[in-house]
C-alpha cells in the first residue's frame, strides 16, 4: 500500500484518500503535477500502481527525461533548474525515458497513454501556431485505465 511520507509520520495513501471521501471503486481523476521528479521511482510506481487499481482511473503527471535525452538547450535548462532546487534541499531524483515509462504504465494496467513533450504542450496550449522544436526534456503524461 503506498505511503505518503510527512515529517515524523507515515500515512497510508488509500486510507487518507478514503478519509477525504474518495470511493476507490468509482472512476477517479488524479492530478499529480510538480511532484514526480522529487520522489524515488519506488514511491512513484507504488502510487501509480495504486491509482491503476482504481477501475476507470486516470492520472496526469509531469516528468523529465534524463540529460542525455535532451538537446543542448534542454541540458542547460536541466542543469540550471536542478541546481536551484537542489540548493534549497529539494533535488530532482527521478527521470524517465518516454518509451520505457509508457511500457511500465502499460504493465501496471493503464491502457490509454498520451505523452506530450514540452513543444507539444506549447503547441496545444498556445493561441498562436508554434513550430515544433527539439526535445527540451519536459513532459506531461496522461494515463488511463479504462476498466
Amino acid at each position: 500500500m503506498p505511503m505518503l511520507v510527512l515529517p515524523n509520520q507515515r500515512q497510508s495513501l488509500s486510507a487518507e484518500l478514503a478519509a477525504a471521501g474518495l470511493q476507490s471503486t468509482e472512476p477517479s481523476f488524479f492530478i499529480w503535477l510538480g511532484v514526480v521528479p522529487y520522489l524515488t521511482k519506488e514511491a512513484i510506481f507504488k502510487t501509480l500502481s495504486w491509482i491503476a487499481g482504481v477501475p476507470g482511473s486516470e492520472v496526469v503527471f509531469d516528468y523529465s527525461e534524463p540529460a542525455e535525452n535532451r538537446d543542448a538547450a534542454g541540458q542547460a535548462a536541466l542543469a540550471f533548474h536542478a541546481a536551484r532546487v537542489a540548493a534549497v534541499g529539494e533535488p530532482w531524483i527521478s527521470f524517465f525515458v518516454p518509451g520505457e515509462l509508457a511500457q511500465s504504465l502499460h504493465g501496471l494496467g493503464f491502457d490509454e497513454i498520451e505523452d506530450l513533450e514540452s513543444s507539444d504542450i506549447a503547441a496545444r496550449l498556445s493561441r498562436t501556431p508554434t513550430e515544433r522544436t527539439a526535445n527540451s526534456g519536459g513532459h506531461i503524461i496522461r494515463a488511463r485505465r479504462s476498466t
